[in-house]
């Protein structure tokens, strides 16, 4: 077999399918701002029936759509509660103080289950020292390195606590879609216990650009207002809007794929002496790899990975991350889990 080139590092390095180009070639274009991009108007309509929501917009990025939410759920000085491993809290530039200009109330969050009594523990109604607790940010899958699935029953547990204090519930669903092919459920399923949520279209989708907020009308009509302040308003959007409709129709029901072979990948290192991984942690598309070899840690590793054609990522001294993703094939997985035993059993 011919190896060009495995990049694990993240399903964020996929290249649009041909289908997507066609797809940009042939949109019918217009002002998005004005409302009259076409293309754009379809997508939004698609994404909000998928997700059970009233309204759609489309941004530029999961980290625009987050940002926008945020803004719309609170005002300067308030305080968010969140998973300390969230995107939001760990990968967006501090954007919530910088931008959104309020602060983080990080929670443990232990194997994708936000426990409702801590986080109703960590909820103020303020005072002159305190913070007032404007949100309750969930994130589904949670972690980007373990991709946990937060159960439907753990969402109406954080959405009946929120209830309580009248507090909104928001989801970052980067890879949703790749927890409700894995549940074989809707993906609407899981936004019946949030107020709004957004999805990437640039990670297991695999289009090129983009991701997608909904909400009610009210507040997808404020949050066009906010990603206008963001400088996130756009003109002929139907470019990014084109293949993301063609990826909602074509490339969701296939991430099952993904989510297997990662498992399958996942139990074949797992046997390899000098690799631990946590089999029970492997939920959707993602692997955490500890390096437990004592001549061994993850910049040799990957140094060695590079020279088979390999790219994964390093997340820790002796810890790295695989993301699976639809441009990995079968027999790419036989090729990295031989790769790693050449290496290791020659280090043995």
């Amino acid at each position: 077999m011919i190896i060009e080139e495995i990049d694990l590092r993240s399903d964020t390095v996929t290249l649009p399918k041909p289908q997507m180009i066609e797809a940009i070639a042939n949109a019918t274009l217009g002002d998005d701002i004005m409302g009259e991009d076409i293309t754009v108007n379809e997508l939004e309509r698609k994404a909000a029936t998928l997700l059970g929501m009233e309204d759609a917009m489309l941004v530029l990025s999961g980290t625009m759509a987050n940002q926008i939410a945020i803004m719309g759920f609170s005002t300067r000085g308030q305080e968010i509660i969140l998973g300390n491993e969230s995107h939001i809290y760990n990968l967006e530039g501090a954007a919530m103080s910088a931008v959104a200009q309020v602060q983080a109330r990080p929670i443990h969050v232990q194997d994708g289950y936000f426990d409702p009594e801590l986080v109703e523990s960590a909820i103020s109604t303020g005072d002159i020292q305190r913070a007032k607790t404007a949100l309750i940010s969930l994130e589904n899958t949670y972690n980007l390195n373990l991709g946990q699935i937060v159960s439907l029953e753990n969402m109406k547990e954080i959405q009946d606590v929120a209830k309580q204090y009248n507090l909104p519930v928001y989801l970052d669903g980067a890879r949703i879609f790749n927890a409700s092919v894995e549940l074989g459920i809707e993906p609407s399923e899981f936004c019946k216990y949030v107020d709004a949520a957004q999805f990437c279209l640039t990670k297991g989708l695999g289009c090129p650009l983009g991701s997608v907020l909904v909400g009610t009308k009210e507040f997808i009509d404020k949050a066009k207002i906010n990603r206008q302040r963001l400088g996130g308003g756009m003109r002929q959007a139907g470019i990014i809007a084109a293949p993301g409709i063609y990826a909602l129709e074509n490339m969701i029901d296939r991430l099952k794929e993904d989510n297997d072979r990662a498992k399958r990948l996942a139990e074949k290192l797992s046997t390899i002496e000098g690799l631990i991984i946590n089999l029970k942690d492997v939920q959707t598309n993602i692997i955490s790899v500890d390096i437990r070899h004592c001549e061994m840690d993850a910049e040799q590793l990957i140094s060695f990975l590079k020279e088979k054609r390999i790219k994964v990522k390093q997340i820790g001294q002796k810890k790295i991350r695989m993301i699976v993703h639809y441009l990995i094939t079968d027999d790419e997985v036989n090729y990295v889990v031989s790769s790693f035993k050449e290496l290791l059993e020659n280090k043995g």
